[in-house]
């Protein structure tokens, strides 16, 4: 069920406004991964330590999504993302004042709590206001805030970190968090096209009936598996490119940097090309093409900086332009009467496979004597064998275009607005 259509200008306000939003809490992520080093050496901790810390935000942010669904259709949208984001910078502010660790892990829990509601509120919003056919373009704009958080986000959280403490990344992205949110309370519009509808069902009806619709249930396999296929690497990208391949402390601004750049022009034409291709073919192409920089970041021996940057400039590129399609896809297979709840469950399935990848990851890699990473390989191969069983999975899913879908209370076929 979709909102009445906005103007141009409208449109691309409300999906800036939702870049902004998805940018702080992306860049929240983010940054805890390039720091890890210093984490491990900062608190006396153990790569697996560091590993259970980036699980836990996306384990929380799972379980938030489980009890999201029961509420997130019953509210106005934008008060309800506004009430969420308000709540998340002031669990990021928590990280920026933690004084050691056990309440890091406290304050990482409760931003992963809001975070990934944060997220599967924000897709919905797109989903509700953008009709498929220009989608893959609506999800390129708000992806991009993936790159610009690559490109300014993470190399200035970085610089703060060095010059003045690892708290620092953590109290700005509150600060910019309070200032983007009065920005969205001025300028979204209302969003409670949904709460007129008639006949609604119960929000735990709504649940049973979205996790019964076999397309639903294809659609969260896909997107565990969409989410999967990064996330045995990711986490450990700078501690292996540090320990083993001699990537310096002050050099990791640079893969962000380099990445970040690269993305941000390639999200929009991604998009684009997801619309004008087909959402289906682009997503094949780009989940095939990513497994090379997926398998060579991993084997990479002692290159000098200029072939790292190849490499995971390529894998950014196309490990978050594989996304931009598969969130259209996921967003286009929800029954649209029930898109806040499918999403917000969605959201947990993809919180819980990040945090299974990341756990599995930990699992993998060791260190030798020599404080080499070893195994890091067998993590890549695992998300390109995910990577295959993903496209796989793409071409099993029914989207909600101009088809007719199910009403939610009478099981008649109706299109939606």
């Amino acid at each position: 069920m979709t909102h009445p259509r906005l103007s141009p200008r409208r449109e691309l306000g409300l999906l800036l406004t939702i870049a902004g939003i998805q940018f702080t809490h992306i860049l929240d992520f983010m940054i805890m991964m390039p720091l890890g080093p210093q984490f491990t050496q900062l608190f006396g901790i153990t790569d697996a330590q560091f590993g259970l810390l980036v699980s836990a935000y996306t384990l929380a942010a799972g379980v938030s999504g489980l009890a999201a669904a029961t509420y997130v259709d019953r509210f106005d949208r934008k008060r309800l993302l506004l009430v969420l984001y308000g709540l998340f910078a002031l669990a990021t502010l928590g990280c920026g004042l933690a004084p050691g660790y056990g309440f890091l892990m406290v304050a990482r829990v409760a931003a992963g709590m809001f975070g990934g509601v944060l997220s599967a509120l924000s897709q919905t919003i797109v989903a509700d206001v953008i009709p498929f056919e220009r989608r893959g373009r609506a999800m390129g704009i708000v992806m991009s805030s993936f790159s610009v958080s690559t490109v300014a986000g993470v190399p200035l959280g970085l610089l703060l970190a060095s010059h003045l403490s690892w708290q620092a990344p953590f109290i700005g992205i509150a600060l910019l968090s309070g200032a983007f949110a009065i920005g969205a309370a001025l300028t979204l519009p209302a969003l409670d096209h949904h709460l007129r509808a008639a006949d609604r069902p119960s929000a735990w009806r709504g649940i049973g009936m979205v996790l019964a619709e076999p397309n639903h249930q294809r659609a969260f396999a896909f997107s565990a598996l969409l989410m999967f296929t990064g996330f045995t690497v990711l986490p450990y990208l700078t501690i292996y490119l540090q320990a083993n391949v001699g990537v310096l402390p002050e050099e990791v601004p640079y893969l962000y940097l380099c990445g970040g750049v690269a993305t941000l022009f390639t999200a929009r034409l991604f998009g684009r090309l997801a619309d004008r291709w087909g959402k289906q073919r682009t997503f094949t192409i780009l989940a095939l093409a990513v497994i090379v920089p997926l398998l060579a970041t991993t084997l990479m021996p002692r290159w000098p900086l200029w072939a790292v940057l190849v490499v995971s400039t390529s894998l950014f590129i196309f490990m978050s332009g594989r996304m931009i399609p598969g969130m259209a896809l996921v967003t286009g297979a929800a029954n649209p009467a029930l898109r806040g709840t499918f999403m917000a469950l969605n959201a947990s399935v993809q919180s819980a496979a990040m945090g299974l990848a990341s756990f599995l990851g930990r699992l993998i890699i060791s260190r030798d004597a020599a404080g080499l990473v070893q195994h890091y390989w067998m993590s890549g191969l695992l998300g390109a064998c995910v990577s295959v069983a993903a496209i796989l999975m793409a071409h099993r899913l029914r989207v909600h275009g101009s088809a007719a879908v199910v009403h939610p209370s009478t099981g008649d076929l109706v299109r939606p607005s």
